[in-house]
């Protein structure tokens, strides 16, 4: 068992969450640095205000010994389909990365589909890159399963 302990971010983990995604950035070793300097740009704090201002939204953090270690947002998304299901959507899961491995992203992963469960969804899905072929495994362990094919567009 993982001593994770989970709360809803506040604008001081900012940063960590940034740097934490950034280090799970799908392009590797091809990842350009991230600038320190950029992690005060007042485009995330009004990002991140957007998010927590809407219920339907969860910026969460994982803390290992007081230390933030890993972060998640959960959206809960309404839908026809299904008699109304509803679906729980988590994007940016990220864990530090000394961590992986250890049952981490596990513990995480699996509160985050607990609350979606609490919310009422009747389905829990993410997206991720095709080229994090370990992070795939890792969602195959949990449960998900390979669906759909998803599509974005750049705007």
């Amino acid at each position: 068992m993982t001593d994770l302990t989970f709360r809803d971010a506040i604008a001081a983990d900012i940063p960590t969450m940034l740097q934490l995604s950034h280090a799970g950035d799908a392009r590797g070793a091809d990842t350009p640095p991230l600038d320190p300097a950029t992690l005060d740009d007042p485009r995330y704090r009004a990002a991140f205000d957007e998010i927590v201002a809407d219920p339907k939204h969860r910026l969460v953090v994982a803390e290992k010994d007081g230390e933030v270690v890993g972060t998640l947002q959960i959206s809960f998304l309404p839908g026809l389909p299904n008699f109304g299901m509803k679906r729980g959507l988590l994007e940016n899961v990220h864990i530090r990365s000394d961590l992986r491995g250890g049952g981490y992203g596990s513990t995480m992963v699996k509160w985050a589909i607990e609350r979606c469960r609490e919310a009422g969804c009747g389905l829990v899905q993410l997206t991720s890159n095709k080229v994090r072929v370990d992070a795939h495994r890792f969602y195959e362990k949990l449960g998900f399963a390979k669906s759909h094919e998803g599509f974005k567009l750049k705007l």
